[in-house]
């Protein structure tokens, strides 16, 4: 399978083009040297495109790097400084860059946000939440009530604990909310759903008072933890349907 094979593949079910409104470049961001007919022998995932996962992923002899949050956002940039460091890594390496954001955060079942309500045995489950017109999150039922705690510690990988935990609304929830990454505003959208807790990744003390005011639970799993699922889950699907090997490079940011 070709580059341009690979991500034809991706977008199959990824479909960048039913989110427009998306300022990242979805699909191929670097192509390799020859995209029409090198094969892919290997595949790394990993949640940033940066210089880091790049060295790691070539070091990994990886052909492609799947990315949740690539390398351009909608404007012009001089490769320079640090932009130089992460574009020169996949050049010199012949390393491909692929990456999928709110499609991947908006996906079912392969994205961040319906893969965290999987992973949670959401009952139920709803698209909920919005950003610029795209629907992002999922909404549903836990099977049977959980406390904060309870909940908080089925959210993210093995040994990862959420960075925030604000028991701001019922003892017992039953009702979630889920939109991944940098969504604290969106607890809005949870409020007038009548959600007992809404799950994002980052939240911010701006939030906080309408949050405990208005009496809904809250747990911040983390920007980065949030947003592995999605990766992953796409990783799963390649080794399964197209047995190419594969790796996730875990570059944690701890925010």
């Amino acid at each position: 399978m070709t580059l341009i094979e690979l991500n034809n593949w991706f977008n199959s079910f990824l479909k960048k083009e039913d989110f427009a409104a998306d300022i990242s470049l979805n699909g191929i961001q670097i192509q390799n040297s020859a995209p029409e007919s090198k094969q892919i022998k290997k595949i790394a995932f990993a949640v940033d495109a940066c210089e880091e996962t790049a060295q790691l992923a070539a070091k990994e002899g990886a052909d492609v790097l799947f990315v949740h949050h690539g390398l351009f956002w909608g404007r012009c940039q001089t490769i320079t400084g640090s932009f130089y460091k992460r574009i020169s890594t996949f050049i010199n390496n012949d390393l491909a860059l692929c990456a999928y954001h709110i499609p991947l955060d908006a996906n079912n079942p392969y994205g961040n946000n319906w893969g965290l309500a999987a992973r949670l045995g959401l009952k139920n489950c709803q698209s909920f939440g919005s950003w610029r017109g795209m629907i992002l999150g999922v909404k549903g039922e836990l099977s049977s009530e959980l406390t904060i705690q309870e909940l908080a510690e089925k959210v993210l990988r093995k040994g990862v604990t959420p960075r925030i935990v604000l028991p701001l609304g019922k003892e017992k929830i039953k009702t979630v909310g889920i939109i991944s990454g940098g969504a604290s505003e969106d607890v809005a959208d949870a409020i007038e759903n009548q959600l007992d807790c809404y799950i994002t990744g980052e939240f911010a003390h701006e939030d906080f008072h309408l949050a405990k005011e208005m009496g809904i639970n809250v747990i911040g799993g983390g920007h980065y933890e949030t947003e592995t699922v999605g990766v992953n889950l796409v990783k799963e699907k390649v080794e399964k349907e197209l047995g190419i090997e594969c790796v996730f490079v875990d570059v944690p940011t701890n925010l």
